[in-house]
């Protein structure tokens, strides 16, 4: 059925009230999205962050009286109200359009990453059968797609690799398909190792060469290949794990990292390793390198 549609323009002070006061009026969801394209990285533990111009959506019922509820918004808010329009949004196929944003990707030379719903542009190429999900890394964001390439580039073959902070999986999936003998799984969120699971066995990956392991878990064992594509942040504060779980030799891909964090992060690994140019990729960055 259609909907009609209230957009709010508030600020982050401003979220609660609204939020409250758009349910309490009967709205059946309400979304907060940011107005400027203004982005927020890596926010404090325990905080959710507002956009200083955020937008706040609200959905009722078609038939909704827009007069009777702008009136009943004031009273509870009792302010008059910010700048606001109305939309009337025609009912469609929600999930068939969902999927429909989601079409195979290609990244370097052979590897492919197709959503279950399409045929595989290349049946002979190296294809990872990964469906979009909520948080967890399918190839859409440049960081993902910089690793992706990444390992499409690399001589794999019998390799051991380490995925930290694996998420979907999706990085250590490639690198079994591309060759890998073995590619350890880790990560802080116990639904991230559960994703790499359910991908993993969608791919028919063998669950013995996939080990997967929360951080306190994982066995101190150097691999070959190390690909880490978390937060700056945390790529710095774990520089001296990160290093020593690869081997001498060995070669590390890190990303998850802006533009303009890409020196303070190098500065952390170039005594360890013969670092390459940085690649970048839409505002983000990808850091490759031999240890030393």
């Amino acid at each position: 059925m259609p909907w009609l549609q209230v957009r709010l323009a508030i600020s982050p002070e401003q979220a609660e009230t609204y939020e409250d006061a758009l349910l309490g009026v009967g709205a059946v969801s309400v979304t907060f999205m940011d107005a400027e394209d203004q982005p927020i990285y890596e926010p404090d533990l325990g905080t959710t962050p507002l956009w200083s111009h955020t937008h706040l959506l609200a959905l009722f019922e078609a038939d909704t009286d827009e007069t009777n509820l702008l009136a009943h918004l004031e009273l509870l808010t009792g302010t008059p109200l910010p700048l606001h329009q109305f939309e009337r949004i025609e009912d469609q196929d929600w999930e068939r359009s969902w999927m429909d944003n989601f079409q195979p990707m290609r990244f370097g030379r052979r590897l492919w990453i197709v959503p279950s719903w399409h045929a595989a542009p290349e049946p002979d190429a190296v294809n990872l059968l990964l469906d979009p999900g909520l948080a967890f890394g399918t190839g859409t964001h440049p960081t993902t797609a910089l690793c992706l390439e990444w390992l499409d580039g690399q001589d794999l073959q019998g390799c051991n690799v380490l995925d930290f902070g694996c998420g979907s999986g999706i990085l250590a999936i490639a690198a079994l398909l591309l060759g890998a003998k073995q590619a350890v799984g880790t990560d802080i969120d116990p639904q991230a190792l559960e994703a790499s699971r359910d991908n993993a066995g969608r791919n028919g990956i063998d669950p013995a060469s996939f080990p997967l392991y929360l951080p306190a878990e994982l066995p101190p064992q150097p691999a070959e290949v190390v690909v880490a594509n978390i937060l700056a942040g945390p790529l710095v504060q774990l520089a001296a794990q990160i290093t020593s779980l690869v081997q001498t030799h060995g070669r590390l891909a890190l990303s998850g990292i802006l533009a303009e964090q890409a020196e303070e992060v190098r500065a952390a690994y170039r005594d360890a390793f013969e670092l390459d140019p940085t690649a970048e990729k839409d505002g983000w960055v990808r850091i490759t390198g031999r240890r030393r």
